[in-house]
């Protein structure tokens, strides 16, 4: 089990909420695309399962990272926006399919696991992003976290294409004091139909 620092203030686990350790093998599939590139960041994905977000529960993960270089430039000594967006990627890849494997919430609970590998990397789609760097991380090793804070999905019908809008928010912090937060939502095209 990953030994974790204090999250910044942010919502408790309740007692009634069920942490799921990482799924080593689930989290190398997430990766793969990733591989070649050299930049799984991603090192565990605990996943916090508390009731529906859509009903006020929790569905999060809590996660370390490793940057032993940088991907696309040398180093710059900090953690900056590219690293942000990456982690994040990996990050809502992770609890999305987690989420689909063990049918946590709904639509998910739906979809095959086919169905999110088919859709991982084309489908997937970051319609809103904001970040702030709070304090300076050096983004070597650190800690984030990710919250499902609202899932809206709907099937085709003659007015719009099926879509999935999935709205969050993150957080990465380090033991120096590194502190950066963001809101994020994506929308994932062609979902599976909903089922009655």
């Amino acid at each position: 089990m990953t030994t974790l620092l204090p999250r910044p203030a942010e919502r408790a686990d309740s007692p009634t909420a069920r942490r799921l350790p990482t799924d080593e093998a689930l989290l190398h599939r997430v990766l793969t695309p990733y591989r070649a590139k050299r930049c799984e960041y991603l090192k565990t994905a605990d996943v916090i399962v508390d009731g529906n977000p859509n009903d006020g529960g929790r569905l999060a993960a809590e996660c370390t990272f490793e940057i032993p270089e940088s991907c696309y430039i040398d180093d710059t000594g900090h953690f900056n926006s590219v690293e942000f967006n990456i982690c994040y990627n990996q990050m809502a890849y992770y609890l999305i399919a987690k989420s689909v494997q063990d049918a946590l919430t709904e639509p998910f609970n739906q979809w095959g696991m086919d169905d999110f590998w088919h859709r991982q990397l084309g489908d997937i789609l970051i319609t809103d992003f904001s970040s702030s760097f709070r304090v300076p991380m050096r983004g070597r090793f650190f800690q984030g976290s990710m919250e499902i804070l609202d899932i809206v999905a709907w099937d085709a019908n003659d007015i719009r294409d099926a879509l999935v809008v999935v709205k969050t928010a993150c957080r990465y912090y380090d033991e120096h004091g590194g502190d950066s937060k963001g809101n994020v939502t994506a929308a994932i095209t062609n979902p599976p139909p909903l089922q009655a």
